[in-house]
């Protein structure tokens, strides 16, 4: 085989599924490995989507994600997309052309340095090439879906990628996780910490939900009345109807969510990952860490860090617990009534406002729907106010939370589940920057349904700006007709002003063509939340 059929067939047997990409000249040969081996290509309509939709498809799938660009400003187009899975814990494979290793050294059209580029925001840089092709994909494979999970990503030059492999006796990295043994750094056996604790809290996180730990979370949380309290992107761990669950951090009604977190004298994070704190850690009371990786960020201070494969370890501690009251049952649901009163704060009568969105939504969408979000004052109303009923339901990006991912992950996600009910949540300025791959989910038959939050505003930086009592310079956007651009991409289109005719889009059939939904609201409601 040469050596673009070893990278196809590696990634296949990897169960990476689809490359989504953007070629070019240096990417010829490797799109015909793909098609040899049956490795389905997805093109994008521009390299920084197709990375969103890798990023997505690991989100949903656990394995990495594939995202092919060429070189030059190719790879610079896919930086941000690399970026965006480096700071969302996501694994993925990202692979740019290179110029001929004859000519690199002294050519300078379309050649940057990609090593340097992609160093700072992927865990591992390299070059494929015919003598070591099987073991960079397998060092790639193992990297990526490493704890923390994230991108790599790999140079392929031009007259290596059809040349023939030196190295095509290739075996793939082991990835079964034995769910035993554990660390504890510390003075104190954690166990005794906990048992002291009157009124203990877990805040789970990105690796909780990775390491589907939430049966073994509620498990732990119901001997030791412990309040449990979501990061956004860990969302559906545990169920949010679960009489102990107290929200979603950092998302809608912040402050009250912090104050609740305060309340307790001892917090687990529990596969809590700090790059989603979007205010500073305030907390007061002791943290005990569990986590899959050490506490190296020291974002917040830990006396205690229990280190191992989470369910395992979740188990073995349950076990050598006492049982203990907790929190009351009360004032758990006092403070659900107070979340919910905050979360509808600001509503105007006789307009629809985002939280009406949310929750006409929540009563039309299959719950066992996909939802992607996009950036914005939109997404932390989704973030607290949208319950899924199991983990990887919700996705977004809260690490480097860039805008206009939520149109890519919610193609990649139809792809992953086609029989499976899919909305995307946008804002109007997120839409402008990726509303062309439309034309991709149509062409694809992918009938997701897109909720634009329609506002004709950057509204979270205009809140700022208005915060300062200044002029709105530089966010306003222009209204585009949703209908015209949706036909014009093959989809179907409707604005809607009401509740009743927003529950009618979404309850609308479409069968395989995608429906844009502009929801026309009043952004007064983000004055009041924000």
């Amino acid at each position: 085989m040469n050596v673009s059929e070893v990278m196809a067939e590696m990634l296949k047997a990897a169960g990476t599924g689809p490359v989504f990409g953007y070629p070019g000249d240096p990417s010829v040969e490797f799109l015909e490995g793909c098609r040899k081996v049956g490795v389905d290509f997805v093109l994008a309509r521009r390299e920084g989507t197709a990375g969103l939709m890798a990023e997505a498809w690991g989100m949903l799938s656990g394995k990495p994600g594939v995202a092919l660009s060429t070189l030059g400003p190719g790879s610079t187009n896919l930086v941000n997309a690399v970026a965006n899975a480096y700071l969302d814990r996501t694994p993925m494979i990202a692979i740019s052309g290179q110029i001929d290793t004859k000519r690199a050294p002294t050519f300078t059209h379309q050649v940057v340095d990609q090593h340097a580029i992609f160093s700072p925001v992927a865990k591992y840089v390299a070059d494929v090439a015919p003598n070591n092709v099987g073991h960079v994909m397998r060092k790639a494979l193992r990297v990526a879906a490493a704890p923390r999970p994230g991108p790599v990503h790999l140079s392929t030059p031009a007259d290596y990628v059809g040349a023939k492999a030196g190295d095509g006796d290739w075996v793939l990295p082991p990835t079964d996780i034995i769910e035993t043994g554990f660390t504890v750094l510390g003075d104190a056996r954690p166990q005794q910490k906990i048992d002291e604790a009157k009124q203990p809290l877990i805040l789970f996180g990105i690796s909780a939900m990775q390491g589907n730990a939430g049966a073994e979370i509620i498990a732990l949380a119901e001997k030791i009345g412990a309040a449990l309290v979501a990061s956004p992107m860990a969302k559906g761990t545990v169920p949010e109807d679960h009489p102990l669950f107290a929200g979603t951090l950092d998302m809608a009604c912040s402050d009250l969510m912090w104050e609740f977190v305060n309340r307790a004298d001892l917090v687990l994070n529990i596969g809590f990952d700090a790059v989603e704190l979007i205010k500073p850690w305030s907390v007061t009371a002791p943290v005990i860490h569990i986590d899959v990786v050490p506490n190296t960020d020291q974002i917040y201070a830990a006396e205690i860090e229990v280190i191992g494969p989470l369910k395992g370890v979740l188990s073995a501690l349950t076990d050598t617990l006492s049982a203990q009251p907790g929190f009351d049952e009360r004032t758990l649901q006092s403070h659900r009534e107070n979340l919910q009163s905050a979360f509808d704060a600001g509503r105007v009568t006789g307009v629809m406002n985002p939280s009406d969105v949310i929750r006409v939504a929540s009563g039309v969408v299959d719950k066992g729907a996909i939802v992607t979000t996009d950036v914005g004052s939109h997404k932390l109303l989704v973030g607290q106010g949208w319950h899924p009923i199991a983990p990887r339901k919700l996705l977004m990006t809260n690490g480097l939370s860039s805008m206009g991912f939520s149109l890519p992950a919610a193609i990649a996600a139809k792809l992953y589940a086609r029989d499976t009910e899919v909305i995307c949540f946008t804002g109007d300025g997120g839409l402008a920057m990726v509303q062309s791959e439309l034309r991709l989910a149509a062409s694809m038959g992918l009938g997701i349904k897109v909720v634009v939050f329609l506002d004709q505003s950057l509204n979270r930086i205009e809140l700022k700006q208005m915060a300062r009592q200044y002029a709105s310079t530089g966010t306003i956007i222009e209204e585009t007709d949703i209908v015209k651009m949706a036909e014009s991409m093959s989809c179907e289109g409707v604005v809607v002003e009401t509740e009743t005719a927003l529950a009618d889009a979404l309850a609308h059939d479409t069968g395989t063509v995608p429906l844009v939904i502009g929801a026309r609201i009043s952004p007064s409601q983000y004055q009041a939340q924000f």
